[in-house]
């Protein structure tokens, strides 16, 4: 019972919200990859285009719950998502006309544009603080528990609970979806292969007649999305507040470079990679280690490699590595 007992734990505080967080991490990271891949350059604003995506996506659902308009058991933001994507491929593709376009055609350097995206970052994070706030939003409607703890000692007779919430399965079932859907795009139509060829060879790719300024369009697009549901499931998972999504900007951007920036299955990886690096290194095993230990000994002080503060100085760890000794990532991206 014991040994059931740790592995109950283990799932409820390691296993089950790292996979969640990793869903999380390898949608914006995918979305870092592909526009590194394809426009060559590491947009720093992608932070704050998903939080500006879960802004306007919490607007519009709390507009479907004043209308009456809701999914039952399942969040509503579900509904408003479609919408909240689509308005911040609007912006996303004004700030490229705006901004970028006139860098691309001057062939400037991508340090260049790496610096129009952060003063892009501050613009669009003063956007979303203005139109929604600063203060801590939690807008999880629907079922909130698929097992709840209670249930669970119940019916197991086990002395540890699991719980294990709706918007934890939603994300990852979700995540699995856009990312089946962003490789069958990427893969099996034109449009998606032409994206693929011009990320491979960009002088080839407009000898062939591949038209440059589609490619670039449909990228923010797919980028927009991706961050938008992201943004969104990362929201319903925990909380909205504009200033978290700044800081997950560090962790994503780790995750594109540990799997290969420019390498969607490399983001992926990377995303679970980090996600389960960040919990397991903060999380204290005391309570698993108690109940492995024979007879009633316990630790008496915490068993952690260091405290949940210090949760983002993991990636960040973990990214110098990857610089250091494998620049090119795990799944051979683009060197940065």
């Amino acid at each position: 019972m014991d040994f059931l007992n740790a592995i109950v734990a283990l799932m409820n505080y390691v296993i089950i919200p790292a996979s969640s967080y990793g869903a999380q991490l390898a949608l914006g990271a995918l979305g870092v990859t592909l526009i590194y891949g394809i426009l060559r350059f590491s947009n720093f604003a992608h932070g704050d285009t998903m939080a500006f995506g879960s802004g306007i996506t919490i607007l519009l659902t709390w507009g479907l719950q004043a209308l009456g308009v809701g999914l039952g058991q399942l969040p509503t933001a579900l509904l408003a998502l479609p919408f909240g994507i689509a308005l911040t491929a609007a912006l996303v593709l004004v700030t490229d006309r705006a901004v970028y376009r006139f860098y691309r055609k001057k062939k400037s350097a991508p340090v260049i544009l790496v610096m129009a995206s952060v003063g892009v970052m501050f613009i669009m994070n003063g956007i979303t603080r203005f139109m929604i706030g600063v203060d801590e939003i939690r807008f999880d409607d629907g079922l909130r528990f698929i097992i709840s703890a209670k249930e669970f000692k119940a019916a197991t007779g086990l002395d540890e609970a699991l719980a294990l919430r709706s918007t934890q399965v939603i994300t990852v079932v979700t995540a699995l979806l856009v990312v089946w859907a962003l490789f069958w795009f990427l893969n099996r139509t034109r449009t998606g292969k032409s994206m693929r060829a011009f990320s491979d060879n960009e002088d080839l790719a407009l000898l062939s007649g591949i038209n440059p300024e589609k490619v670039v369009a449909v990228t923010w697009i797919l980028a927009a999305a991706l961050a938008t549901t992201a943004g969104t499931l990362y929201g319903l998972d925990k909380a909205f507040k504009a200033f978290n999504y700044f800081q997950l900007l560090l962790p994503i951007f780790a995750a594109a470079i540990v799997g290969g920036l420019g390498n969607p299955l490399g983001a992926i990886a990377g995303g679970f990679i980090i996600a389960f690096s960040e919990v397991a290194v903060t999380y204290d095993f005391r309570k698993v280690v108690g109940y492995l230990m024979p007879g009633d000994w316990s630790p008496d002080g915490p068993i952690q490699l260091l405290s949940t503060e210090y949760k983002f100085a993991v990636s960040f760890a973990i990214l110098i590595i990857v610089l250091l000794f494998k620049p090119t990532g795990l799944f051979k991206g683009k060197s940065v």
